[in-house]
């Protein structure tokens, strides 16, 4: 017995039954969201930071730079390697001008720390979305003494001061590859959260109808939860998940400043925040490159995240 998911459902109410026949769920969900203004403006920025990080190797050789390219004769050595020119020594040769002291390219830099901390913050986010919608899924489908085990492990990673935990995991790892130490360590401590609300969508789908009716016909739990509940669940999954892509950017963006993040020469945009805090008042450009960036993609995901948990899980969003 096939199932109505949850996408599906709220997307054909909103559209309304003329409006949405002979369109599928998720096209009509993708009209919804391309009709308000914020999220509209989340879907492009956030497709331009992803393409801009996607080509970031093209993309600063197009400029005629690496992110580890030193220019000297961009800066003034005389006045504490300061950028020659106005604003950062932005020009034909640097659009976004040069880091102060070194003289690299803030543009190629900007594209790579770009790179960097959207890959961490994606890889991130799909090992809790993963950890989390199998945890949660198996908590509130079996119930009993699996739902008491991973329940009480999901207070116990809760109750962990997360940040700090991160800071003393990431300061003594010393010989090892830091973005894949990242992403473990940040996921290692977000999975608790999507799990709590899986668990209480399938404590509210497995007595339904189509649930009780598989069973009947002899359906083994795992086509029960693969065919019934996971579809039923992904639109309150797809909307969380976009939500934690931005929390994930500013964790990672946290921890280079910190400076137990990806280490130099790799930039990352918190990095780059945390060594221009020494600059910010002989030369603010350098500043506010990497900030303005890191801004709009937190804002971008936020935006397009809570369009998303308002079309997909409405009565979520209003809770």
């Amino acid at each position: 017995m096939s199932s109505t998911t949850e996408p599906a459902a709220v997307a054909t109410t909103a559209a309304g039954p003329a409006k949405g026949a002979g369109r599928g769920p998720w096209r009509l969900v993708w009209d919804q969201l391309w009709a308000k203004g914020s999220a509209r403006f989340g879907l492009v920025m956030v497709a331009v930071l992803v393409l801009m990080a996607a080509l970031a190797t093209p993309l600063s050789a197009l400029g005629g730079w690496t992110p580890e390219d030193f220019d000297k004769t961009a800066i003034d050595p005389y006045l504490g390697g300061l950028p020659l020119g106005d604003f950062g020594g932005i020009g034909p040769d640097h659009w976004f001008g040069v880091e102060p002291a070194t003289g690299r390219d803030l543009f190629a830099r900007v594209l790579h720390g770009g790179q960097v901390s959207l890959t961490i913050a994606f890889v991130a986010t799909a090992v809790v979305v993963t950890a989390g919608t199998l945890a949660g899924i198996a908590a509130g489908y079996f119930g009993g003494r699996i739902d008491a085990a991973l329940s009480r492990l999901m207070d116990l990673t809760m109750s962990f001061p997360s940040l700090i935990f991160m800071i003393a995991m990431m300061s003594v790892a010393k010989d090892v590859n830091r973005i894949l130490l990242m992403t473990l360590v940040i996921g290692l401590f977000g999975w608790p959260g999507i799990a709590r609300v899986v668990r209480g969508q399938t404590l509210s789908l497995k007595h339904r109808e189509y649930v009780e009716a598989a069973k009947v016909g002899g359906a083994r739990s795992w086509r029960i939860l693969t065919r019934e509940i996971l579809p039923n669940v992904s639109g309150p999954i797809i909307a969380y998940t976009t939500l934690l892509i931005p929390g994930m950017i500013s964790t990672e963006a946290a921890l280079g400043y910190l400076g137990v993040g990806v280490r130099p020469p790799t930039p990352s945009w918190g990095q780059m925040i945390a060594e221009s805090i020494n600059f910010y008042e002989t030369d603010p450009t350098y500043f506010l490159i990497p900030t303005v960036f890191l801004f709009l993609a937190v804002l971008a995901f936020t935006l397009l995240g809570d369009a998303l948990r308002d079309i997909l899980d409405p009565r979520g969003g209003r809770s």
